[in-house]
């Protein structure tokens, strides 16, 4: 079936004709929808029926479909009484097939196809105001910048080992990302102190795949190639417990963590790409009745989910030749171009207006915490020597080099998660990466030069980077360094979505690194920032408040006369109180889940954030205290 089935249209045959002439040849192909992504990352579709979409091609690919704005998410823009947004194809990407298998066509005896377009929103048919549109500026922006800047500092070209910015024909952004994601039986719930032992004795890693789980994997694989996607890797992760075998020899209690990694593509397609696989891989998954999830943390106390993000700059000569103008012209002799230099002391320096599109949810700072392999701080690595690359496991963005290969000199940023939204990250990291690289050429720094600035010490002098700042680490930084200095040298992480949000306020030079090339308009960011507002709030109300109370309600008394202890009676007079103090109200004292509500209803944002944290650590000392007294127990 595979290779009767159409799966990609690629970016150069969307000539109208052949469009058509290629859908003809797939009836199986029913439905057309258009994908726009908003700025909370969601992803629109709609069933058009392919003759509609094939009679008035040439219509619909220049103007698109109109809509009311309604299943948007862009707060502030797309207003109750302004809310005309209209969907207008990307004709420079691929577009992909999404198959029905549950819906066969009696004709073809092949699943239904939707023919997925990627495409823009755009306001009131002038502004365009969706998350691919900020990443298609981003790029347009770099290049021109990174042209220019090329041109007015020559010394550069040199230490490119390119004679003259006239032998250059383009400039390629490219990007990859690794997918992270937990699959199990539907409704099973391993035990937390498996989940946690298995992962400190790493007896998952890596491991052979068994069962449905391996099925689902492999045909995950193949599909995705079918795709065009050209997979690398399919692995097992550090989280996860062994199967068990039932009667009829297959495994039921599956409990895993997988990861999926692909070839790299341009900044757009990358995106488009993730996305795609996101949907693809838990389809897959379902028809073999498994659960996926893509959560940054859908396990407390247990490894999250990642989706490390690689990002390179590489220029086509005219000679059709390719050069990374982020490594150096001796591999073997310096790091990195004063280029490459520039794009990483950028992204360092400007990451507090950065984090607020990669880390937008409680679920994603929750996986941010020491011991898990996540980054908390910001600060980055090189290697330990030119000819020694090292990957430090524990800095928020590291360089990844191949002395034989200086096509593969990349960066690569570890705090984002499979729910970031990729098309506003790698537009961010972009435009901070070219804030860097404009101050490093007009300095007229060395690549010895900056090398030296990016390891500086908190109070040396640096013409780019804080005076108080560290910004390298080749160290273990949750081992080398307490707690208390890991904040003074990096900064102190976030700990609530509004603790990053307020960074968008807080760092206003460094805003105006997203602002330049109007990539990220003013506009966009207060419609994001109203956008995740909500999210966070809603959530806390209607999600996490209730969760909490169901389960302050379920620490109930376990202990009766017989056989308790003094122990018993004290473990639950503790455990009484602190229920009391999370959900009970009385005429003189509110709870703690009250004032939680209360101060989001007067939007006291700074209020919420500091009870949030003191609700977190409140249950999770109920949660040990409760485990404590159960164990207790006959």
């Amino acid at each position: 079936m595979s290779k009767e089935l159409l799966y990609c249209i690629p970016a150069d045959q969307h000539e109208a004709k052949e469009v058509v002439s290629t859908l003809k040849e797939h009836p199986e192909v029913q439905f057309v929808s258009l994908v726009g992504i908003d700025l909370g990352g969601n992803d629109t579709d709609e069933k058009i029926p392919v003759e509609l979409f094939i009679e008035d091609i040439e219509q619909f690919l220049t103007y698109g479909v109109q809509t009311d704005g309604s299943s948007v998410v862009l707060p502030e823009i797309a207003t109750l009484n302004d809310a005309r947004v209209d969907l207008i194809p990307d004709l420079s990407v691929n577009w992909f097939v999404d198959y029905n298998y549950d819906n066969i066509d009696e004709d073809t005896d092949l699943p239904v196809g939707t023919l997925r377009i990627p495409a823009f929103l755009v306001h009131n048919d002038v502004k365009r105001v969706d998350s691919r549109s900020v990443l298609q500026k981003a790029v347009k922006y770099f290049k021109k910048e990174i042209f220019s800047l090329m041109k007015e500092n020559p010394y550069v070209l040199e230490t490119l080992d390119i004679d003259s910015i006239d032998d250059i024909e383009d400039v390629i952004l490219t990007s990859a990302t690794e997918l992270e994601f937990w699959v199990k039986t539907p409704d099973y719930e391993a035990d937390l102190e498996q989940l946690s032992t298995s992962q400190v004795l790493q007896e998952q890693y890596w491991k052979r795949t068994i069962g449905i789980v391996r099925t689902a994997l492999e045909k995950s694989l193949t599909t995705l190639d079918y795709y065009g996607l050209e997979v690398e890797m399919g692995h097992k992760e550090v989280g996860g417990v062994k199967a068990k075998l039932t009667e009829s020899g297959g495994f039921d209690h599956i409990m895993e963590q997988l990861e999926i990694d692909w070839k790299y593509s341009t900044a757009l397609q990358t995106a488009d790409n993730e996305l795609l696989a996101r949907q693809l891989i838990k389809d897959v998954f379902m028809r073999y009745g498994l659960d996926v999830t893509f959560k940054a943390k859908p396990i407390d106390g247990v490894a999250g989910n990642g989706e490390h993000t690689h990002v390179g700059v590489a220029v086509k000569l005219k000679n059709g030749k390719m050069k990374n103008i982020f490594a150096p012209k001796d591999m073997k002799e310096e790091f990195l171009s004063p280029i490459g230099w520039g794009a990483f002391m950028g992204l360092l320096k400007n990451y507090e207006v950065v984090n607020p599109f990669v880390s937008s949810t409680n679920d994603a700072l929750k996986r941010l915490k020491p011991g898990f392999e996540a980054p908390v701080c910001i600060v980055g690595s090189i290697g330990h020597t030119v000819e020694t690359p090292s990957r430090n496991r524990t800095v928020l963005a590291g360089l990844i080099r191949d002395l034989s290969n200086p096509m593969a000199t990349r960066f690569e940023l570890r705090s984002p998660n499979p729910k970031s939204n990729t098309y506003l990250v790698i537009a961010a990291i972009y435009q901070t990466m070219m804030d860097g690289i404009k101050a490093c050429l007009e300095a007229g720094k060395t690549s010895s030069q900056l090398e030296s600035e990016f390891s500086k010490r908190a109070g040396d002098e640096s013409f780019y980077f804080e005076r108080n700042r560290e910004y390298r680490s080749e160290d273990d930084v949750f081992e080398h360094y307490t707690e208390e200095e890991r904040n003074e040298l990096f900064g102190t992480p976030p700990a609530t979505v509004w603790d990053n949000l307020i960074h968008l306020e807080q760092y206003p030079a460094k805003k105006d690194a997203l602002l330049k090339g109007d990539v990220f308009s003013q506009e966009i960011i207060n419609s994001y920032t109203v956008a995740t507002l909500t999210q966070w709030t809603t959530e806390l109300y209607n999600r996490m408040i209730p969760d909490n109370r169901e389960f302050v309600r379920n620490c109930s008394k376990l202990h009766t006369t017989e056989n308790v202890t003094d122990l018993d009676v004290v473990n639950w007079e503790k455990i009484n109180q602190l229920r009391c103090y999370l959900m009970k109200d009385s005429l003189d004292h509110k709870s703690l889940f009250t004032r939680i509500r209360e101060a989001i209803e007067n939007k006291d944002y700074n209020k919420v954030s500091g009870l949030q944290l003191e609700m977190d650590c409140r249950m999770k000392e109920l949660e040990n205290l409760y485990a404590v007294y159960k164990k207790n127990l006959f």
